[in-house]
């Protein structure tokens, strides 16, 4: 994983504040709102930005949702995996964010929710050094997916 560079060499690298593993992994975790299965896009950090290399789901529909290219297989917990043929590169993200969906980020299994109490919100999603990281651990319905790579 190649990290941002700082001034001062402090802070950690983090992802909207919620930490990035070593590995580089995160994910933005949802409920899909046409068929209420949790799900997850799966990301890596590249360089100063990230990549979108996957999604996965409880429900094969959402997979078939997303219409794009790509092998399709099992994680070892069961869920369904779609690995990009394409992988969608971002240096910044912007989600609409409500609290029907649950956006949420989630890294090294700790979540940071995205979406507000009621109503909806914009949010930038980016990479930065950080000195007090945020998030908390995950419960369901995001406990289970994960953003691993290796899945």
């Amino acid at each position: 994983m190649t990290a941002l560079g700082s001034a001062s060499g402090a802070g950690r690298l983090t992802v909207n504040g919620l930490p990035v593993p070593a590995s580089g992994a995160f994910a933005i975790g949802y409920v899909h709102s046409i068929y209420r299965a949790p799900s997850a896009e799966l990301f890596t950090v590249t360089g100063r930005g990230f990549t979108m290399w996957a999604v996965v789901s409880h429900s094969e529909n959402v997979l078939d949702y997303y219409a794009l290219d790509g092998a399709r297989t099992r994680t070892p917990e069961g869920h369904r995996l779609l690995r990009l043929a394409a992988p969608a590169r971002y240096r910044e993200l912007s989600l609409l964010t409500t609290a029907i969906g649950r956006r949420t980020l989630l890294a090294a299994g700790r979540c940071l929710p995205l979406y507000p109490e009621t109503g909806a919100a914009e949010v930038r999603l980016s990479l930065r050094l950080t000195l007090d990281p945020r998030g908390e651990p995950c419960g369901p319905p995001f406990d289970t997916l994960t953003a691993s790579p290796a899945s």
